[in-house]
């Protein structure tokens, strides 16, 4: 049976109150996203990288960005990641690690063109302003059933850990369809699978996809922040819900979602989270507007 920690209601989450906009989408209506961040801190600065897209036809996701902040809400481009680079089709939510030697590391979802497949590559830097998409190497290459992307990566007292969304894709009808994997590594370029980590649920308001967004260590379990939505007309509209458990078996908690767009009803998706200290947060996460854009917005979380 999946543990649930006893302290669930402590656990830090957004709570929609004086949300600010850190990059707006790059144009209005629907298929304009700024979005699906991943920080981290880092002496007193927190780092964001996230991607930006186009509707289908003029671009897709076309570029992964880079940047920095002292306030946390007003950022620096440091780095730009652009589509082409990687021979990719589209781009979408990167993942940005301090490794714990020091340096960075960034995972890049690749969509390959001219298919429901994504791969992801990995690249190396002494600081995230200096990625170079010549040095990156693929770590989860997928095959021709399987799609990967949108990884969480953490690095915990040494071990690396990883919920790669996966798409089954050897029927277009159902490609749309995710689940999450678990991954442990040494290294974070070598990954030992150990299976899904949380599905859907049939008959649920997740059952048609489930993907891990944000993972917080509470003792010997964990809680995940996760993008769920019941049907496939719900793709890039989906809504966060919380699960619990251990990191390789996650149990989702609730009979409804957790979090949707204060403007929409709809789509509020790829929540990452930043500790400020003293039980501080401030979460970063993908908005759709009433236009049916998505911004990249941020809320402060004080200590309860």
């Amino acid at each position: 049976m999946t543990a649930v920690p006893a302290d669930l209601h402590l656990v830090p989450r957004p709570r929609l109150r004086d949300l600010e906009t850190v990059v707006a989408a790059p144009g209005a209506g629907p298929g304009f996203w700024a979005g699906g961040p991943s920080a981290v801190t880092a002496d007193g600065v927190i780092h964001l990288a996230y991607r930006l897209r186009r509707p289908l036809g003029d671009g897709r996701g076309y570029a992964n960005v880079i940047a920095s902040s002292r306030d946390g809400v007003h950022f620096d481009t440091v780095s730009v990641l652009e589509r082409d680079a990687f021979g990719a089709e589209s781009l979408e939510r990167p993942a940005l690690v301090r490794r714990p030697d020091g340096g960075w590391r960034i995972y890049v979802s690749c969509a390959t063109p001219g298919s429901l497949h994504w791969w992801v590559d990995a690249i190396d830097a002494d600081d995230p302003s200096a990625f170079d998409p010549a040095r990156r190497v693929t770590v989860w290459a997928g095959d021709a059933a399987t799609a990967v992307k949108d990884p969480v990566v953490k690095v915990v007292d040494g071990i690396w850990h990883a919920w790669p969304c996966v798409h089954e894709i050897s029927d277009p009808a159902s490609g749309d369809r995710m689940h999450s994997a678990y991954c442990t590594s040494d290294d974070g370029l070598t990954w030992d699978w150990h299976g899904p980590a949380l599905a859907g649920r049939s008959g649920a308001w997740d059952e048609r996809g489930t993907r891990v967004a944000e993972v917080l260590w509470r003792g010997d379990t964990v809680v995940a922040f996760y993008d769920g939505r019941a049907t496939a007309a719900q793709n890039w509209e989906e809504e966060t819900g919380i699960a619990a458990g251990t990191p390789g078996s996650l149990a989702a908690l609730g009979d409804a979602p957790e979090l949707v767009s204060p403007e929409t009803g709809t789509g509020l998706r790829y929540v990452t989270a930043v500790e400020l200290g003293e039980g501080a947060w401030r979460f970063y996460y993908e908005v759709t507007r009433s236009d049916g854009a998505h911004d990249l917005r941020t809320e402060y979380s004080p200590a309860p």
